[in-house]
């Protein structure tokens, strides 16, 4: 009786753990997801048609890559230049499916599938569950809502910057760069990391009126070999001081 009553508990606590870890995903996908329809206003207003637009957010889906592509080309960028420095940010999702792989151990046969919703969202939230079935759950909720939500709003995004007309006589234009902002600035929560931020910005906005549409984003992705490169002379600077003193 004491060990069906045992077992009886620990049911009853993995039915909240999972409630929760859907409440948050559903949270984070919801919030995130409405994003999309600033990217659908920016994409129309940079010159993309409303299916270049669906199509951008159903085959790359990643917010930053897709917010720097289509500002690269509303500022009158080259397409590939655009297209190198929404590369460049979409680098990261590589490494996070790394560290997911090994947490959520999918079989072979969806790994191709997941990989599409591996993302800063999903990532965050699978990897603060404590237990791989969590894990799981968090992230094919997280993945799940914010793919829909972010289709359909740029989707209407799309098709209600068409309708207004022109996005700059809106305002409509700094939609990308605020929700892009609001988005990286929780995630600068070490030194380093506003470090790296605060020299990309310098590097971008300075570089602006020198370098053609898109090349600024460029430029700004070495602010993060450069400022590890300083910490590190920082970091030896004592061990040699402390090296000298022993002889």
């Amino acid at each position: 009786m004491a060990e069906q009553t045992a077992v009886a508990d620990i049911g009853a606590g993995g039915g909240k753990a999972d409630a929760a870890v859907v409440r948050d995903a559903l949270g984070v996908g919801v919030a995130v997801g409405l994003s999309g329809f600033a990217f659908g206003v920016t994409s129309a207003g940079s010159g993309l048609s409303l299916l270049q637009s669906c199509a951008l957010s159903l085959l790359v889906f990643t917010g930053a890559s897709q917010f720097a592509l289509v500002g690269a080309l509303a500022a009158g960028g080259n397409p590939l230049t655009a297209a190198a420095g929404a590369f460049f940010l979409g680098v990261r999702n590589a490494f996070y499916g790394l560290r997911l792989s090994q947490v959520l151990a999918l079989p072979r046969a969806v790994r191709p599938f997941a990989a599409q919703w591996v993302i800063d969202e999903t990532t965050a939230v699978t990897l603060a569950q404590p237990s791989r079935r969590t894990a799981r759950i968090g992230f094919g909720v997280t993945g799940l809502s914010l793919y829909v939500l972010w289709n359909l709003t740029t989707l209407l995004g799309a098709l209600g910057a068409k309708a207004i007309g022109d996005t700059d006589a809106w305002g409509l234009d700094a939609a990308g760069p605020a929700v892009f902002l609001a988005l990286l600035a929780p995630m600068l929560k070490t030194g380093i990391e506003r470090a790296v931020a605060g020299l990309a910005v310098v590097l971008g906005l300075g570089l602006l009126p020198v370098l053609p549409a898109g090349v600024p984003v460029l430029v700004a992705a070495l602010a993060a070999p450069a400022v590890l490169f300083l910490e590190g002379r920082r970091r030896q600077a004592p061990r040699n001081d402390a090296q000298e003193e022993d002889r």
